[in-house]
Parts: C-alpha cells; structure tokens; sequence
C-alpha cells in the first residue's frame, strides 16, 4: 500500500459522522502530528474514526453487502448508468482488476483503515495525558478493528491473498500473503485485542456507535471480539477453537436473534447513510423459489395472496422480501426487493446472535456432534422461520446447515457466497443465462501488481 487515509471526526455528535482527509506520504502534517506529537483528543477522535473507516463501503450500491450478493446470487443490481453489476458482475469471464469500483473494488478501503489503526498505535506509545488503563482499551478495540479489515481482505481475495505487514506500508511493499496467513493473522490479532481489554478499564474514552449498544463497553466489547474470532475460526475450520470462541461471545438463546453489533447510519451532518435502499438492488428470484414450505400451514390449505405472498413459506421470507412491480435488464428479472433496509439509517448487522447460534452448529457437524447441532438449527428453524423441525444425520447435516443460513443471514454480508466456496459448492449457484460465471474471488487490484512489478 503507498497511501494512508487518516479518518478523522466532522461532527460533534456521533451519528457517525466523519471525513476523509487523504495523505499521499508520511510529510502531510495531519498524519505526522498523529503519529509524532498526538494529542489525547487527536487520539479519541482517530480511534472513533476507526469505526467510520471499518463501516466505509459496506452498504454503498457498488459495496461489500450488495457486490457478495450479486457473486452469491442473493442480489441483482439493475442499473443502467453502468450495466457492469451485470456485464462484469455475473456475465464475464473474470472480474476486472483495473476496475476500482467492481474487480479491484474492497481493498484501498480495509487497507487504508488497517494503516489508519497502525497510527493511532504508534500515537498510543508517545501520547502524554491517557491513563495506561485507557490506552489498552484503544489498543485492543484498535486491533478488532484491524481484525474486521484483515478478514474482509480475506474473504473477498479468498487464494489470492493480500499483504500483512503493511506497518511501514506508505515507504516500502508488503509482500502477498496466503488467505491461511492472512486468517491467521485476524485470530493473533483478535487474542492480542482480548487482552488488551481486558487489561483495560471499566469504559472505553472515546464514542462508539448506536450500533455497539450493549457492546460499548472493554468487558462487552471482548463478547464482539469472541464473536468475530468464532466466525474467523470456522472459516480456518479450527472447530474446537470456534466452539470455545462461542463460548466467551454474546451467543444468548433467550435473548432476541438480532441481538448483536451493526454499522450505524444517520442523516446529520457529515453521517453517512445506507445505500442498499436504492432503487437498483433487487432480490435474486432463487431465494422465493427455493425457500421451504411449511407442511403444517400446507395442511390448512394456505393460499398466497396480494396481502401475503408468502403465506406457506419459511417466515424469513416474509420478513426479508417484498413483492415489487417486475424489472427487466440485461435479459434478467425480478418482482422482489428487499425489506430489511427499507431506511436510509437502517443498520447493516455485523454478526448477530442468529449467526453465531448457526456457526455453532457447524462446528458441532464437523465434529460429529449431531445432537447439539440438531438443536441449534431446530431452535432457528423454529424460532427464525417458522419451520417445523429436521433430523440431522451425517448425509445431510452440512445440506441443512447450508439452507438455514442462507435465510438466515440472507444479504447482510455476502455470507452464501463466502459459504458455498468453503464448501466447494459454488458451480450448484443458479445461472440466469449459460454464458453466466460464477466468480470465486476478486483479483487483486491492477495498480498493486504493477507496484510489484521489477
């Protein structure tokens, strides 16, 4: 990486609001005075930056959310001021890395923000004024951000990896590193930023979001951490090791599945707001005809109609999609968009309780514990989607698993595309027209492999 963007607050109140202030080398004064002569506000207000760079890109019409659902076939973006969510998207033959905003897109972002935490690191070591209880609170909420950064590298490169020492990066050329590196490299750091917390004190000196409430403090804060080092774990399949994570995060089967921890959008002054309300995002038309019926309103007799479309299907359906008025593009259609983001402040979730209830009972079908796997998938079948409950035994288990989370996670964060390549799958994604591809990592921008070049 050969540039830093160093985040910093616009807005005095914490929607979040924020700028980016670009900084092409370690001469610029703003990054300098950071990293050289840091003030304690300085350092608040770069850390609580860290969430604004972390959530930057997530919910854009072109982001993180919305390109994983086009590749998991969750999403179709119709648009026809750029026909590439299609052309290149779904039609290709490969993604474009030269293209910023498609094949080359979700890496300046998470690198610019890892870079944005290594100075509020530095700062932490030469700052007067922040007790030492303090500074390990923003020491270990700092490196779970960098975590977050690191797996989003991780998984939209998948094989082709991404750099890891990138300390230095603005004077020198990391090298590429393996997804398995890189995996790695998100559980140290997630064990670093536990103890850092829990060193720490009993409130973090800086703001977090709306959408860290009940996780907003270092000793709740570390159930976050667990979380995302559960799903870390499972992508490395390391089941023991995500099973003990679960244990330590905020998984509550009494507690409400959208417990958990979200990017925040507002409306103020300098706040960003959800893209994935635009008008161009539609539903994959798969999810509709490949969702369950439930036998038991079958037997009533239950008929579809204007005011419940989805009458006899899994209750995910209803609560995550709306019948539209049909659009056609490019030869594809749809009726369906979606209803959770139907305001532009709606919050995208990050991990919620219904996730880590399914990661657990993942972890317990590769370790051959059907019984407690059963359970957890029956209580969301239940619970989630309104489904009466199955047997698990070994031929169908990860079949199962595969279809719960598919409702269960539906268009929050490109979670069917991430899940059908771990588990070899990704050729039985449906394609709208034969010449479809279905791409299984984005390339590493064009602008990083000519840096590379001799």
């Amino acid at each position: 990486m050969k540039k830093t963007v160093l985040v910093a607050l616009c807005a005095s109140t914490l929607g979040l609001g924020a700028c980016e202030l670009e900084v092409p080398d370690l001469n610029n004064p703003s990054l300098e005075s950071l990293r050289e002569r840091p003030t304690p506000s300085a350092v608040y207000a770069a850390t609580t930056g860290l969430l604004i760079g972390s959530r930057g890109g997530k919910s854009a019409q072109n982001g993180y959310v919305a390109h994983l659902g086009i590749l998991g076939r969750e999403s179709y973006t119709f648009d026809a001021a750029d026909p590439r969510f299609v052309t290149e998207m779904l039609a290709s033959p490969s993604l474009d890395p030269g293209s910023p905003a498609f094949g080359g897109n979700l890496w300046t972002q998470p690198y610019a923000n890892i870079g944005n935490a290594n100075s509020v690191l530095v700062a932490l070591d030469k700052v007067s004024g922040i007790e030492a209880q303090d500074k390990e609170a923003i020491r270990g909420f700092a490196k779970t951000m960098q975590a977050l950064d690191f797996l989003m590298v991780a998984v939209t490169r998948d094989t082709n990896g991404g750099p890891i020492d990138v300390a230095d990066g603005i004077s020198r050329l990391a090298p590429i590193e393996t997804k398995a590196r890189l995996l790695e490299h998100v559980s140290q750091l997630l064990d670093e930023s536990k103890a850092h917390l829990t060193a720490s004190g009993a409130k973090f000196p800086f703001p977090l979001s709306s959408g860290f409430t009940g996780y907003d403090t270092p000793a709740t804060f570390v159930k976050f951490n667990r979380a995302i080092k559960a799903r870390n774990e499972v992508y490395r399949q390391n089941w023991t090791e995500a099973l003990q994570a679960l244990s330590e995060s905020f998984l509550d089967k009494t507690k409400p599945l959208t417990e958990g921890v979200y990017y925040a959008y507002g409306t103020g002054s300098g706040d960003a707001t959800n893209g994935l309300t635009s008008p161009n995002i539609f539903a994959h038309p798969s999810i509709v005809t490949d969702a369950t019926n439930n036998p038991d309103r079958q037997k009533a007799n239950c008929t579809p109609d204007a005011a419940q479309p989805f009458k006899c299907l899994d209750d995910r359906i209803s609560r995550k999609l709306k019948v539209v008025a049909p659009r056609t593009y490019q030869g594809l259609t749809s009726n369906y968009m979606f209803r959770m983001y139907e305001t532009n402040t709606a919050p995208v979730p990050i991990i919620r309780n219904e996730g880590l209830i399914l990661l657990r009972a993942e972890a317990n079908i590769q370790l051959g514990n059907f019984a407690a796997a059963e359970e957890d998938i029956n209580f969301i079948r239940e619970r989630s989607g309104g489904l009466p409950p199955v047997s698990l035994a070994g031929e169908n288990a990860v079949d199962i698993l595969l279809a719960e989370r598919r409702y269960s996670l539906l268009f929050e964060g490109g979670h069917r595309w991430i899940d059908m390549r771990r588990y070899n799958r990704l050729n039985t994604l449906p394609k709208d027209n034969p010449d479809h591809v279905i791409h299984e990592r984005f390339p590493i921008p064009v602008a990083e492999t000519d840096a590379r070049q001799p």
